[in-house]
């Protein structure tokens, strides 16, 4: 019952990983973890606005904190 499902394949078909020739492959992979940085970042911040203010921009759906930033920058006259 326990047994491996031919369709999956033998262990013939697989690397051994654990060999000089393999470990020196993976030693000189780079790591990549998450999202690439951007240029400019965000900063994050806490900001306490009216309920409505909050309920006239998620209404807008996805996208409603970008909304508010760019509203933000708008009034601030900045570019």
């Amino acid at each position: 019952m326990n047994e491996p499902s031919a369709s999956i394949g033998s262990d013939d078909d697989l690397p051994d990983l654990s060999t000089q020739e393999w470990q020196a492959k993976l030693a000189q992979a780079p790591v990549r973890r998450g999202r690439p940085k951007a240029d400019v970042t965000k900063v994050s911040t806490t900001l306490r606005l009216d309920p409505d203010v909050i309920a006239a921009f998620r209404a807008g759906g996805p996208g409603w904190q970008s909304r508010i930033n760019d509203a933000l920058r708008k009034a601030a006259s900045l570019p």
